[in-house]
């Protein structure tokens, strides 16, 4: 979290939404657009639907990105990675579990798990 004023407040505001749920889960599909001459989901979608997920994340804690850069603070990613399992394929739906990992004045850790709404693993 690259701090331009005291990111401390933010932090505490986002934790204070936790409550006893600390993730958030909503569904998605496969697009014609996302997927390459094999018939799969193109690796550079999961980094996508990764940033939807983290969006989506603070809109349901009631922190929306946009307040939360009207404030001056921006969430800046250092680093990222996925582990593929099995492939996502045009149209077949799926969950985006987005998970708040851990939270400081310093940085936000978040994890993800994409998971078929048929299967409910990935």
């Amino acid at each position: 979290m690259r701090k331009s004023r005291n990111s401390e407040n933010l932090s505490n505001r986002i934790a204070s939404t936790q409550g006893g749920k600390n993730f958030i889960e909503f569904e998605e599909r496969v697009r014609y657009s996302e997927i390459d001459k094999m018939g799969v989901a193109h690796n550079k979608n999961y980094f996508e639907w990764f940033e939807i997920g983290r969006t989506e994340y603070c809109r349901q804690k009631k922190i929306p990105y946009k307040s939360i850069e009207d404030e001056g603070y921006y969430l800046v990613v250092v680093e990222a990675f996925c582990k593929y399992k099995r492939p996502l394929r045009y149209d077949e739906t799926f969950l985006i579990r987005v998970f708040l990992k851990e939270i400081s004045p310093k940085k936000a850790v978040f994890s993800y798990e994409l998971v078929t709404k048929k299967e409910k693993k990935l």
